[in-house]
């Protein structure tokens, strides 16, 4: 089970992207298709087919349709990111993300996805934890250690009450590792680890069991004393 494991996990990924991608793009963009197509033929630019016809030669049960969807889908989120990393492309995004913040809901919600995102995914820069955001809290008991990052210089009201430099350490549940709860803790009380933020959410997504450096570990229960019979030998023996 341990060998077939990761398989599975990795199966299981691709299927659930596949069925994403469909959800999400693949069968719009097949709708679009289907609609262009009808369009073409009524205005006499291609054979006229009827709506029967073409929706049945784009049924979304056919395997084909499907890939064709899938395939279309990757290629535009592909072509998205290669417009919004040029100068244009950004330009226009700034504009786009200028007007969705307008809206009441979505101003409420976004800077704060956005400020996440941008803190996982953006390169780390020159600063106090350029080296790792990973760091170890203690924020139960003392000799008691969770894995979290920095994600700010703290609350200045409270390193003022204090008289001690605080930060911001979100500290991730597991396996879940994109929900969990934020602490501020004192800066001498956090240890910085060597680890990049990806080791690290594979350490609590997996529950400890792949441990940066090392790979996949597992610890086997100990072995019983030599001297130690079950009940069955001591009936045996007896």
């Amino acid at each position: 089970m341990a060998a077939l494991l990761p398989t599975l996990i990795t199966l299981w990924l691709l299927v659930w992207a596949w069925n994403f991608l469909w959800e999400s793009l693949g069968r719009h963009i097949i709708f679009g298709i289907k609609w262009m197509w009808l369009s073409m033929a009524e205005s006499g630019l291609v054979r006229p087919e009827p709506a029967g016809y073409i929706g049945r030669y784009w049924s979304e049960d056919r395997l084909l349709t499907r890939i064709i969807g899938v395939g279309l889908a990757v290629v535009l989120v592909y072509l998205i990111g290669v417009i919004a990393g040029n100068f244009i492309g950004r330009t226009f995004y700034r504009i786009a993300e200028r007007a969705v913040m307008r809206i009441p809901l979505v101003r409420a919600v976004y800077p704060a996805v956005k400020q996440v995102t941008d803190f996982l995914l953006t390169k780390r820069g020159q600063g106090q934890f350029a080296g790792s955001r990973v760091v170890a809290v203690q924020p139960h008991a003392s000799e008691i250690w969770s894995i979290g990052l920095v994600t700010g210089g703290g609350v200045k009201p409270l390193s003022d009450a204090t008289g001690e430099e605080m930060v911001t350490v979100f500290v991730p549940s597991s396996p879940t590792a994109f929900s969990g709860y934020v602490m501020v803790a004192p800066r001498k009380h956090v240890i910085e680890l060597p680890l990049t933020v990806e080791e690290a959410m594979r350490l609590l997504v997996s529950g400890g069991v792949i441990v940066p450096g090392e790979g996949i570990r597992v610890i086997s229960p100990p072995n019983p004393a030599p001297d130690a019979l079950s009940m069955e030998e001591r009936r045996a023996a007896g």
